[in-house]
């Protein structure tokens, strides 16, 4: 008998089975393909959940630290709480890790997650450990919302405008270096590259300004990629995108260029970057660029929502199809 390996299949289609076996409560605050889960409290408050795991080997490049590690786990979990408009108040972790491991090591992953609480204002409630064949981070984040306040994958309207939270591409540009020995071309750049790569922050202040000034119709984080992101969008809100322009760093289009690559690949496809990506109502564009600003951020203008239920991007006059690919695990 023919065995589907995990590999064919891939991460989604992992949980499309998963599901069949689980009493899911599709009528949730949140519907669960959104970023979290969510538990309507029985007042105005919603309770909102995301757990996501850290495993060194797929999720650790070369030179990482285990401070950083530490640091990753809390903001892959930080980071969907902001694009819901959840503001964290807890974080709980399972830690796995073989038996020959040296102390020292956990102890400085301890202190990653631990400065990255303190760093996003949250305190570490507690967690389990267990023996593993490699180290393991399975993070849980909990954060309160208001019911009214919270951002679904699933409001965007045609008409909408479509908006990302900062650039693209330092993250791919850093694990270009990191695993394929790509050279830099400025030590300015390979700063930013690595840290992209190694201390991510979560847009939080972002995505809970933007959910006060009730300003976002859909609200996705990015850590799989920009593209597989609007494809989410996409399909859960059943509209389609046409961007004006793909938000890459500057630094990335001059390490695109030095290495002849392809800077809007870097981009859209790299994933691992924290940035919110989010559909804006309509004439409600000044009160949301407002209230990532006084956040500390910035909102860029990439472009509208459309009926049509494709992602296309607007180059020289010419519609291009963008695919849907992005980072999935077991791929």
């Amino acid at each position: 008998m023919f065995a589907l390996k995990l590999s064919v299949l891939g991460e989604r289609k992992i949980i499309e089975m998963l599901v069949n076996y689980m009493p899911i409560e599709w009528d949730a605050a949140l519907p669960f393909w959104d970023d979290a889960a969510a538990i309507d409290l029985g007042n105005e408050n919603v309770l909102v959940l995301k757990t996501d795991m850290f495993v060194r080997k797929t999720d650790a490049p070369k030179k990482m630290r285990f401070f950083d590690m530490g640091w990753k786990a809390v903001t892959m979990n930080v980071s969907d709480l902001a694009a819901k408009g959840a503001k964290p108040i807890g974080f709980l972790f399972s830690l796995g890790a073989p038996k020959n491991y040296d102390a020292s090591s956990l102890a400085k992953l301890a202190k990653g997650i631990g400065d990255a609480a303190r760093f996003y204002g949250f305190k570490v409630l507690g967690g389990d450990t267990g023996e593993a064949c490699d180290l393991i981070v399975a993070g849980m984040a909990i954060g309160l919302a208001k019911r009214d306040l919270l951002v679904k994958r699933s409001g965007a309207k045609p008409g909408d405008y479509l908006a990302v939270t900062g650039e693209f591409g330092l993250t791919g540009a850093g694990l270009k270096m990191l695993l394929e020995d790509l050279k830099p071309h400025s030590e300015k750049a390979k700063k930013l590259f690595l840290k992209a790569v190694f201390r991510p922050i979560a847009k939080l202040k972002e995505g809970l300004s933007l959910a006060m000034s009730k300003s976002v119709s859909a609200s996705i984080d990015s850590s799989d990629g920009l593209a597989y992101s609007l494809y989410e969008l996409s399909r859960l809100s059943n509209v389609g995108f046409k961007l004006s322009k793909i938000p890459v760093h500057r630094e990335v289009e001059a390490f695109a260029r030095f290495h002849n690559i392809s800077s809007e690949d870097l981009a859209l496809y790299s994933g691992e970057e924290y940035e919110l990506v989010v559909t804006i109502k309509r004439g409600m564009w000044d009160i949301a660029k407002s209230a990532v600003k006084k956040a500390g951020g910035r909102l860029i203008k990439i472009g509208v929502v459309t009926r049509d239920k494709k992602v296309v991007y607007e180059r020289d006059g010419e519609l291009v199809e963008i695919p849907c690919r992005g980072w999935e695990h077991f791929k």
